[in-house]
């Protein structure tokens, strides 16, 4: 008997599908008929929701980004927070280990999927400074911050962390609190905020994450 899924369901089991696919075997290498063997759907099923692979890459980015910021957002809005605490927990929360796992950044990080990285990349920058940058407007409001740029320091920030931290660049053990210690300076004086203001959040980057 044909099992009948609500349209949500059935597009989610398709992204599902094509991330594992392409975390084996690589985005080049997937082929539509491997998705639809995957979950035993017909071809007209299929483009039904997308019109290529291209397109199913595509909505994988931006489900993991919609999902990412989402929960960037409420850590950027939450009251309890001081502006220094919401700059570093929301770049903390900008990762896709706690909305996706390790599978969909895995895949994106693969050679062969290389596109996949670019769009991904792409999308964090579209989605993730105008969030930051709020911040950074509270934080010249207050006069914890002294910068006529907040979109272009937020901007900034996201590149030297996705550089600095980018697990293929990592250097080290010996080197990582010099590491850690010099992004926080360098982060203070983009800023214009007072030296050793974030120094506290250091912990961000030893493994902790923001629990609300």
């Amino acid at each position: 008997m044909r099992t009948i899924k609500a349209p949500e369901a059935r597009r989610n089991e398709i992204l599902d599908a094509a991330n594992a696919l392409f975390s084996q075997k690589g985005f080049d290498d997937t082929s539509v008929n491997d998705i639809l063997g995957a979950i035993g759907i017909a071809k007209g099923t299929f483009y039904y929701y997308f019109k290529s692979k291209e397109e199913v890459m595509d909505a994988l980015v931006e489900r993991c980004g919609a999902r990412m910021f989402a929960r960037a957002a409420a850590v950027a809005a939450d009251a309890s927070l001081g502006v220094h605490e919401r700059i570093f927990y929301t770049m903390a929360s900008l990762n896709m280990r706690e909305t996706e796992g390790e599978a969909l950044l895995e895949t994106i990080h693969r050679p062969q999927n290389a596109l996949m990285h670019e769009k991904s990349m792409r999308l964090l920058f579209t989605g993730a400074v105008p969030i930051l940058a709020g911040i950074v407007e509270e934080g010249v409001a207050q006069g914890l911050f002294d910068t006529r740029y907040p979109e272009a320091c937020a901007e900034m920030i996201i590149i030297y962390a996705q550089i600095a931290f980018d697990e293929a660049m990592l250097p080290a053990q010996s080197a990582w609190e010099e590491r850690i210690a010099a992004f926080i300076a360098n982060i203070e004086r983009l800023l214009g905020a007072k030296q050793g203001s974030f120094a506290y959040v250091k912990n961000l980057f030893t493994g902790e994450d923001y629990e609300k």
